[in-house]
């Protein structure tokens, strides 16, 4: 069939807005696909890293690390935690903030169907400058690495790797119950442990305020642990706590009068 130059310019005109509405249209259904996920839940802001365990196939060895979180089973994070390399520990920023990893590109030693790990930062890998950063020396500057507990490593591998590939990406930290508020320090020195985030799990900044003053920064001793100065004894206390993505949360007096030092008070959480 023959068509004239003017049919067929409308001809073509009409594919190309055909192809046009079609693209949208696929571009559209994408977003609304991811649209109800949180930005760093997108399959976008998947990043290489490796991973090693260590802490014992019980991760008995994986309490008391740099975060301050101590019994890691009595603080609810369990097994499935990690300890992360200097870069992503951030002096500390990063406790509290959850992952999901999962092997890949090692079909020796990748878990078959590469199932993804969830696990919780808890601890710092430190650097080992005296070995090669490709050879032991896994977490030092500038690897993104995260040694895992024994238990949540075999989720991913096969432990006999030693060392394998993953893909990690933040995702939002559910946890049980409100935020707990441990107190410790003396009357001149308040250092306060934050532990049970939920939503990001990081926490960037911490105020406090006692029901005689008004609102006091707190500043990062080290982990999650946030000191103040100023003596509160004898009054009840709220925190106003900030998580990474700057969601925020006030929770009015947490603790009573009559708090002691070495109680842990619990208050709101993110969702």
């Amino acid at each position: 069939m023959f068509f004239g130059d003017r049919t067929m310019d409308r001809f073509m005109a009409l594919s190309a807005s055909l192809a046009t509405l079609l693209l949208l249209s696929y571009y559209q259904g994408s977003q609304a696909r991811y649209s109800s996920e949180p930005s760093w839940r997108h399959w976008r802001h998947w990043n290489e890293a490796h991973a090693t365990f260590y802490g014992g196939s019980d991760a008995a060895g994986t309490m008391d690390g740099a975060c301050g979180y101590g019994n890691l089973y009595s603080q609810g994070y369990g097994t499935n935690t990690a300890a992360l390399s200097t870069v992503l520990f951030k002096n500390g920023a990063a406790c509290g903030g959850c992952y999901e990893i999962k092997c890949w590109n090692d079909t020796q030693w990748c878990n078959p169907g590469n199932p993804s790990v969830f696990i919780t930062a808890t601890n710092l890998c430190p650097p080992n400058d005296a070995l090669p950063n490709d050879n032991g020396g896994w977490c030092n500057i500038p690897r993104e690495h995260f040694d895992m507990s024994q238990p949540a490593f075999s989720q991913i591998a096969f432990w006999r790797a030693g060392i394998v590939p993953v893909l990690y990406r933040r995702v939002p930290c559910h946890k049980d119950g409100g935020m707990r508020f441990t107190i410790n320090g003396n009357p001149w020195f308040n250092l306060v442990l934050i532990s049970n985030v939920g939503g990001l799990g990081d926490i960037s900044a911490v105020s406090v305020k006692g029901s005689e003053t008004g609102w006091i920064p707190m500043k990062r001793n080290w982990g999650q642990n946030w000191e103040c100065d100023t003596v509160l004894v004898g009054q009840s206390l709220s925190f106003h706590v900030t998580i990474a993505d700057g969601k925020n949360i006030t929770s009015y007096d947490v603790a009573p009068l009559d708090w002691q030092f070495g109680q842990t008070f619990s208050g709101k959480q993110f969702y």
